[in-house]
């Protein structure tokens, strides 16, 4: 049973239980009948929720709705100008071809393209960091996920038997009862024998002893026995459970109830339990001690689990281990809450308590339906969850959860329903891949708010130039230009410094719109105001507006870029990375010198470049202060929301880290 529920401890099997098919007996013989094949059994069960698993990805609709907000208004202002072209009696040809052109410039084509890349870059540093990445768009679930629900054996523990202190009875000390345990074991023997064996101080002291005869465990004696020698004295060792080698030693009471109360002691606490017991030929048995065995916790889950609820992710414990195995474990982990059975949250239908979903933070004699239930209801009350896993069972709830993660040494059906593949043993490498997952998030998010704005910002322009003043700012050419030479740098975006959010993040649209818009009618109101000084004050030529304007276009789209990547001041830490200013001061440099010399645009000299850049330069100033008001002003509306919930539902909310 305990490899098909990914367990440590193995399970005995009596009279009227079931045994799983692809379970390994490792000792014992029985007649069974056979209760069902294929889909029908654990695994045929196991496989058939895989293929009913599978949730859409935030990332996917967080894109289609940047896009369809987007066209849409592009859609809204082509259709306008159309309109009022037919009005005025303009060319109709003429008026058609530059709205197509405009339309193609304005549409994000590129936007899944760009944030495919920005994953793509963040999936080749998180390999570096021991993790697989399997589908990009799980990066982005990583950054928001705020619920990781661990797999116990082999994620949070080492999958591997280890005895604890032994408990002395009638023994010298805790080595000899260790010493005897061991030779009452095969040097290549059971997880047990392996875990008495690994725990001496002194394993040569085994080579003192000479094994004449071993007889291994089986369910019917419940015991091993060994036959040793040593300087001439034969010694009959015995190991096995409590109840028959207490029976076989028949102790004195006071030592018999002592050793019947540290059994019970230790069962509470998730320990299994074997007894020692010891008889030189011809005198009677000795009752030296008990043996605690339990699958330790790994060095670094503790504290990894704590550094996780730092960055605000609460993580919970699955495991398909006893009701007490399961509380000790949560103790040595740190996971401080309610300890429960699935079978006591979850109802035989699968419908789950919610309530007791919230509170519960370990979840004992786990099956694999209960998981994948489990992350179901999770996702349906809002979280984004994350799951690990290493065995067929696991394998439904890693394709469910929004960030499945196969834990190293995962088998091939996990690795296969993963979106994350850990090549490192631990947690630590998860905290890693989520502190990467939220740059990554991060840089995502500066792109998109950069797109919309630099849509709104260009578009409403000219229509409204069009419209307002019967002029055509930009030539179809210029708007090539414009869409060649900001698509060049905005890939560098993708190696961008960033800051690490303290919690999870996910896509706040109206938000990113907010922002965005702001930015895109500052943008606007920059260059009508340039427009109006040119015109009417300096009364150029339009061909030479044009093409004022288009320089302005392009230098402050790029300046743009940096006002969108942070939430503070221009000079904010970090600093933009050396790609990104390398990129788009060669893009605004390709652009001045079109502008400045003539290249498919009429020349307007140096110095009205210089001008244009000093403007633009201005302008972000007002720009990043707009920004930085507009976020206040959300942040305070945010926070008055969340006082009103607190009030409504007596439960503290706390503030939520958007994107």
């Amino acid at each position: 049973m305990s490899s098909s529920a990914g367990e440590s401890l193995p399970v005995e099997k009596g009279r009227g239980d079931a045994a799983y098919s692809g379970s390994i007996v490792r000792t014992g013989e029985a007649t069974a009948v056979v209760t069902a094949t294929g889909e029908h059994t654990l695994f045929g069960k196991t496989a058939r929720l895989v293929e009913t698993a599978g949730a859409r990805s935030h990332f996917q609709r967080a894109v289609l709705q940047i896009g369809n907000f987007l066209i849409a208004v592009t859609l809204v202002l082509a259709a306008t100008i159309v309109f009022f072209a037919l009005f005025r009696r303009e060319p109709l040809i003429e008026t058609l071809t530059f709205v197509l052109i405009l339309a193609v410039a304005a549409i994000p084509v590129a936007l899944p393209a760009v944030l495919s890349v920005t994953m793509a870059a963040g999936a080749h540093r998180l390999a570096t960091m021991k993790a697989i990445v399997s589908r990009l768009v799980s990066i982005e679930e990583l950054a928001g996920m705020d619920i990781l629900c661990c797999d116990k054996t082999g994620t949070l523990t080492q999958n591997q038997l280890a005895a604890a202190e032994p408990v002395v009875l009638e023994a010298a000390g805790p080595d000899e009862v260790l010493l005897w345990g061991a030779l009452a074991s095969r040097a290549d023997g059971d997880p047990m024998d392996n875990a008495v064996r690994s725990a001496l101080s002194l394993p040569e002291r085994c080579l003192e002893y000479d094994q004449i005869e071993f007889t291994p465990f089986d369910p019917v004696h419940k015991r091993s026995l060994a036959e040793v020698t040593k300087d001439g004295r034969s010694f009959t060792v015995t190991k096995g459970a409590p109840q028959v080698i207490l029976a076989l030693a028949a102790p004195p009471a006071e030592v018999s109830s002592r050793a019947r109360a540290e059994v019970d002691r230790l069962a509470t606490t998730g320990y299994r339990t074997l007894a020692v017991a010891r008889r030189e030929h011809g005198s009677p048995w000795e009752l030296l001690g008990l043996l605690p065995f339990l699958d330790p916790p790994r060095e670094d889950a503790r504290g990894t689990i704590a550094e996780l609820a730092r960055m605000g992710l609460s993580v919970r414990m699955l495991t398909g281990d006893n009701l007490a195995i399961a509380r000790e474990m949560s103790k040595r982990l740190g996971l401080t809450g309610p300890v429960a059975r699935a079978t006591d949250i979850f109802s035989a239908g699968g419908a789950a308590d919610n309530a007791s979903l919230e509170r519960v933070v370990s979840f004992a004699e786990v099956l694999p339906e209960h998981k994948l239930t489990l992350v179901r209801e999770l996702q349906s009350q809002g979280h984004i969850v994350g799951m690990t896993g290493d065995g067929v069972n696991d394998a439904p709830a890693l394709q469910q959860a929004d960030a499945g993660i196969a834990v190293s040494g995962a088998t091939d059906a996990a690795k296969s329903a993963a979106d994350l593949v850990l090549t490192a043993p631990g947690l630590r490498v998860i905290a890693s891949a989520v502190e990467e997952a939220r740059r990554i998030f991060e840089r995502m998010t500066s792109y998109a708010t950069f797109r919309i704005a630099e849509t709104i910002r260009v578009l409403l322009f000219m229509s409204l130039s069009i419209l307002l003043f019967g002029f055509y700012p930009v030539t179809a050419v210029m708007i090539v230009l414009l869409a060649v030479l900001n698509d060049l740098p905005i890939m560098t975006i993708a190696y961008d410094n960033t800051r690490v959010a303290e919690r999870p993040v996910r896509w706040d649209m109206p938000r990113v719109l907010t922002v965005s818009g702001v930015l895109g009618v500052t943008g606007v109101c920059g260059s009508f105001t340039l427009f109006w000084f040119v015109r009417d004050w300096l009364h150029l030529h339009e061909d030479h507006i044009r093409t004022l304007i288009f320089l302005k276009l392009l230098v402050a789209g790029h300046l743009t870029i940096y006002v969108a990547r942070n939430d503070g001041p221009l000079w904010q830490r970090p600093f933009p990375a050396a790609k990104l200013l390398t990129a788009t001061f060669f893009t605004m440099l390709i652009g001045t010198l079109a502008a400045a010399l003539g290249w498919l645009v009429v020349p307007i000299g140096w110095k009205w470049a210089g001008l244009v850049w000093v403007y633009a330069l201005v302008w972000m100033g007002i720009s990043s202060a707009a920004k930085i008001a507009t976020l206040r002003l959300l942040a305070l509306g945010t926070a008055a929301h969340r006082r009103h919930l607190t009030r409504v539902t007596g439960r503290l909310h706390p503030p939520p880290v958007p994107g």
